[in-house]
C-alpha cells in the first residue's frame, strides 16, 4: 500500500473521513464562537477582558489535558479509546451550549468560564491535538500521507464554515446542535469501522516492532532536552500570538468593518468557508513543496506570512482589502502545522510522537494562551485593534529571527524518521 493510492488503503480513508466529521463538528461553531461571545444582539454581549479569560481558562485546562492524552496516547499506540471519548463529549456540545453553558455566563461567570473549558477541552480544544497526532501515528505505521489525510479536516471545516454564518444569524444554537449532530457521525464512525487491519507498508513493521513502548521516565526526560524547549519558546511567539490574533480578536474586528453587524457575519461566514478550502488544497500541496524547500524552511516561509497577515490587518481597514489579506491564512497554517509535525519526527524519537506534539505544539501555544489571552484583551479594549495587531505582528517577526538561528536544519541530529528532498540521495 503506497500514499500514491491513498483511496485504495483503508486506513488513509477512516482516518480522512474522521478528521472531516471532526472539523465539522467543531468548525460549525467554533467560526463563531469569538462572535457569540461578544455580540449584544446575537450573543452574550461579554467585554474583551472577560472574552480574554474564557479563552485563558480554556487555555489552561486545554493544556492540563493535553499532557494527559499525549502520555496516554502514546502507551495506547494505534489504539481509539481516547478518539472515541472525544467524539462522544462532541456529541453533548448543543445541549451543554443551551442548557447549561450560556445560563451559566450569564448568572455565574466563572463558574460557566471553568465548566465550559472542561467540556470543550475534552472534546474539541485538546481533542483536536489528540486526533492529528493519532492520524500522523496511522499515516507512519499505513503509508499514506499525513497531510494528505489532515486536509480533509479543513474540507470539513470549510463546509460547515460556509453555511454557519448564515445559521448563526437565525439562532447560534442551530450551530451547537449542528456541532453535536457531527459529533455523533464521528462518533459512529469510530465505533463501527476499523482503522486497522490493512497492510503495513514495507518497513513500517520493523520500525513500530522495534520501538518499545514509551514509558513515563521517557515521557518526562523529554522536558529535559534544550532542543525541545528551543522550539517551545519559538512555538509561543509566533503560534499563539497569531491563535490570539486570529480566534481572539479579527472575527469582531472583521465583522466591525460592514454597514451591519448581520451582514458582517454572513460574509465572514462565506469568506471563513472559501479560505478553508483553499488551505485544505494547501495541506496536499505543502507536503510536496516541503520535498523541495526542507522542513526547516517551509517552517520559517509560514511564520513570514503569519507577519505579513497581521500587520497587513493593522495598516487597512477595507474590508475587500482584509478579505484578501485573510486568505493568507489558507497558507500560512499548513505551511506552519505540517512542517512542525515534520521537525519532531526528524529531530526527536518517532515513538513519542503523540507526546512531543502535545507538549511542543499544542501545550506550548496553550501557555501561551492563558498568559496572553487577558492581557492582550485589555490592551485591544484600552488602546484599539491597531495598536495590538501592530504589537502582535512585532512579536512574531521576532520569533521568525529567532526560528532563523535557534530551528536545526533538517540533517543536524536525526535520531527520528530521516528527511529526503527531491533528488537528494540516500545518506
Amino acid at each position: 500500500m503506497t500514499a500514491t493510492h491513498p483511496f485504495k488503503n483503508p486506513a488513509y480513508l477512516h482516518s480522512s473521513l474522521s478528521m472531516l466529521l471532526f472539523f465539522a463538528s467543531w468548525g460549525i461553531w467554533w467560526s463563531f464562537f469569538q462572535i457569540w461571545l461578544t455580540s449584544k444582539d446575537s450573543g452574550l454581549g461579554l467585554s474583551g477582558s472577560m472574552v480574554g479569560t474564557v479563552y485563558s481558562v480554556n487555555s489552561l485546562v486545554t493544556l492540563l489535558l493535553m499532557f494527559g492524552y499525549g502520555a496516554a496516547q502514546d502507551r495506547l499506540g494505534s489504539k481509539k479509546h481516547l478518539a472515541i471519548l472525544v467524539a462522544a463529549v462532541s456529541t453533548l456540545v448543543g445541549p451543554f451550549a443551551l442548557w447549561v453553558y450560556q445560563p451559566l455566563l450569564q448568572t455565574h461567570f466563572m463558574l460557566g468560564v471553568v465548566v465550559g473549558a472542561v467540556v470543550l477541552s475534552v472534546a474539541f480544544l485538546a481533542g483536536v491535538g489528540l486526533l492529528e497526532a493519532l492520524t500522523e501515528r496511522f499515516s507512519r505505521r499505513y503509508g499514506f500521507e499525513y497531510g494528505q489525510a489532515r486536509m480533509w479536516g479543513s474540507f470539513g471545516y470549510a463546509m460547515v464554515a460556509l453555511a454557519a454564518g448564515f445559521l448563526f444569524t437565525i439562532n447560534p444554537m442551530i450551530n451547537f446542535f449542528a456541532g453535536s449532530a457531527f459529533g455523533l457521525l464521528h462518533l459512529l464512525l469510530l465505533v463501527f469501522w476499523p482503522a486497522g487491519d490493512t497492510q503495513l507498508t514495507e518497513g513500517s513493521h520493523q520500525q513500530l516492532s522495534t520501538s518499545s513502548t514509551p514509558g513515563l521516565r521517557d515521557m518526562l526526560g523529554l522536558l529535559r532536552l534544550p532542543s525541545l524547549w528551543l522550539i517551545i519558546v519559538f512555538v509561543m511567539f509566533s503560534w499563539t500570538f497569531y491563535t490570539v490574533f486570529d480566534q481572539q480578536m479579527f472575527p469582531d474586528f472583521y465583522t466591525g468593518l460592514f454597514a451591519s453587524q448581520e451582514t458582517g457575519q454572513q460574509v465572514y461566514g462565506v469568506l471563513n468557508s472559501v479560505q478553508v478550502f483553499v488551505e485544505a488544497a494547501m495541506m496536499g500541496v505543502v507536503p510536496l513543496l516541503m520535498r523541495r524547500v526542507g522542513v526547516r524552511t517551509a517552517l520559517l516561509l509560514g511564520v513570514g506570512i503569519m507577519f505579513f497577515r497581521i500587520l497587513g490587518c493593522a495598516l487597512v481597514d477595507d474590508p475587500v482589502l482584509v478579505s484578501a489579506i485573510k486568505m493568507l491564512h489558507a497558507i500560512e497554517t499548513p505551511l506552519f502545522i505540517l512542517p512542525v509535525f515534520r521537525y519532531f519526527t526528524l529531530h526527536f524519537n518517532p515513538a513519542l510522537s503523540a507526546t512531543l506534539y502535545m507538549v511542543g505544539f499544542q501545550v506550548s501555544a496553550q501557555v501561551g494562551n492563558v498568559l496572553l489571552s487577558a492581557p492582550l484583551g485589555w490592551l485591544h479594549e484600552t488602546t484599539g485593534y491597531r495598536t495590538t495587531f501592530l504589537l502582535i505582528a512585532a512579536v512574531v517577526l521576532l520569533a521568525g529571527i529567532y526560528g532563523y538561528f535557534t530551528l536545526k536544519k533538517d540533517r543536524e541530529q536525526v535520531p527520528g524518521d530521516p528527511f529526503l528532498r527531491h533528488r537528494e540521495p540516500v545518506a
